[in-house]
């Protein structure tokens, strides 16, 4: 099924456009971590599989995000795809000024020193290879080191601005 022809609601492109239609795309969430002085990480739904040889990962960082000075001059980062138990998770990671190592918060230093978040359905150790400017943001590329994929659950999705679980 297509869009309706009707052209009666077209708008122009503006940054309001472009998150009232992507509110309408379901996106698996994951959280990104880097190790600085301290550990850093925030929650993204722009996560992309980019090619399986060499195995390449992106995600796109705020410019203006507390994450990305450490993220600009990090090797690895962590990369955790969330269940839709971990909801809470999410959400601390995706609010502005909490201390998301803080607890309840379970997690441990892993290969490279990358902090790896605990009972996530799987996750990834990751080179940076580039990061690319994009308006106000920054899309980073990284090469997969490492990681398990063998996490028990079903993912956690985002859509029309909330965490959702997956329904049969």
């Amino acid at each position: 099924m297509t869009a309706s022809p009707e052209l009666a609601t077209t708008q122009s492109a503006s940054p309001e456009l472009l998150r009232s239609v992507f509110r309408q795309h379901a996106a698996g969430v994951a959280v990104i971590t880097a190790q600085g002085e301290k550990p850093v990480g925030f929650t993204a739904t722009s996560l992309n599989s980019v090619a399986a040889e060499p195995p390449l990962i992106s995600f796109g960082v705020g410019a203006s995000s507390s994450s990305w000075p450490v993220i600009a001059g990090a090797g690895h980062i962590g990369v955790h795809i969330l269940g839709e138990h971990q909801q809470d998770l999410a959400a601390t990671f995706a609010r502005s000024g909490a201390d998301r190592f803080a607890l309840p918060t379970a997690w441990r230093s892993g290969p490279e020193g990358v902090p790896l978040l605990d009972g996530v359905l799987a996750w990834l150790v990751c080179r940076i290879i580039d990061r690319v400017p994009a308006g106000n943001h920054r899309i980073v590329i990284a090469e997969a080191v490492v990681g398990d994929p063998a996490g028990a659950g079903r993912p956690l999705l985002y859509h029309q601005g909330r965490f959702n679980a997956l329904r049969d």
